[in-house]
């Protein structure tokens, strides 16, 4: 069974940092596509990075240049590491997993497996 839990939320100033973790398991990062994805009040929900480790990874426009994905595979864990973080970057921030063949042809959005997500707020 897939299963995702992330960490690492919380209350930080515009242009601070934060790390969101994911702890995985019941797959093998390597067979896998794991992403972060945000939903924020009134707003549909956005997914902003994946890491495959066979086919590299993707940043949205709206996080390109501030956030990194990573992973580290001794601990079966998905990082994201956010700065330079702005009040439109409030919301709650999920991790997703899906196999290889499926997530090379659906969004984000569309990955089968989700974790409970994190809260991030950013005050202005």
């Amino acid at each position: 069974e897939v299963r995702l839990v992330e960490s690492g939320g919380g209350l930080v100033q515009a242009g601070g940092t934060l790390r969101l973790s994911c702890a995985t398991s019941g797959f093998t990062l390597d067979d896998y596509y794991v992403a972060w994805l945000r939903q924020t009040p009134g707003e549909e929900r956005e997914g902003l990075s994946y890491l495959s480790h066979s086919d590299g990874t993707y940043y949205a426009d709206s996080v390109r240049g501030r956030f990194t994905i990573s992973s580290d595979n001794t601990k079966k864990a998905v990082y994201l590491q956010m700065s330079d973080l702005k009040p439109e970057d409030t919301g709650i921030y999920y991790c997703g997993a899906a196999r290889g063949v499926l997530a090379r042809e659906i969004p984000i959005t569309e990955y089968p497996s989700w974790g409970q997500g994190t809260q991030v707020t950013v005050s202005a």
